[in-house]
């Protein structure tokens, strides 16, 4: 390719990874039907004009904000994954990670998208599927092979459960934060599911760590 046309398209990937960043850190801040294209734009120093030539409207770069979240998390629980002594300390990692990037999103995001975005989550689940189900069986297929989990446990229906207890365990109608502490239902939900679907020797894993990691 002539050098000229790689630079241009160089400079095309770096305009849209600092809109897409961009676009992410206002819509953690205010929830995403306060952000207009106006306040991206004013955030970035770049005019309006510019950032419609990259991304058509407001849902095209939302799509856009959200792929790259979905590509960084299923990198950040693979390296996890790969670096952790065994899946109950990934778990635990994983949890503690999830739990630290929730206290940084407006909690208005994931109503914005429901009322207002519908057609993004649509187009989201098309292209990449359910990325929690997807580490969730990797979790648990990991787990099996280190003889933490037992092998008579369904990955496929667990991963869904696993994530239908995370969601549970952050409702916060059902869990008021006023009244209960997180890493209290944490502990008391999830660590007891996962000593369900436990060996021995996860139970030991999970009871040797669950009172310092969870913190």
């Amino acid at each position: 390719m002539h050098p000229i046309s790689d630079r241009s398209m160089n400079q095309a990937e770096e305009y849209d990874l600092r809109i897409i960043a961009g676009a992410a850190e206002l819509f953690r801040q205010f929830g995403i039907r306060a952000v207009t294209m106006d306040m991206i734009a004013s955030h970035l120093g770049m005019s309006k004009r510019t950032i419609y030539e990259r991304f058509v409207d407001k849902d095209t770069l939302l799509y856009a904000v959200l792929d790259s979240m979905i590509l960084k998390q299923r990198e950040r629980i693979e390296n996890i994954l790969e670096s952790s002594p065994d899946v109950v300390s990934a778990v635990f990692t994983i949890i503690r990670m999830g739990r630290d990037h929730a206290a940084t999103m407006n909690p208005l995001i994931d109503s914005d998208l429901k009322k207002y975005h519908s057609q993004v989550l649509k187009r989201l689940k098309e292209k990449c599927g359910h990325p929690d189900h997807e580490a969730g069986v990797r979790i648990l297929e990991t787990g099996i092979r280190q003889g933490i989990f037992r092998e008579s446990i369904n990955a496929e229906i667990l991963s869904r459960a696993f994530r239908g207890v995370a969601s549970m365990a952050g409702d916060e109608e059902l869990f008021p934060s006023d009244m209960f502490e997180r890493r209290d239902i944490m502990r008391n939900v999830m660590v007891s599911f996962m000593r369900g679907i436990s060996t021995e020797k996860g139970v030991a894993l999970i009871d040797s760590m669950e009172h310092t990691i969870l913190i």
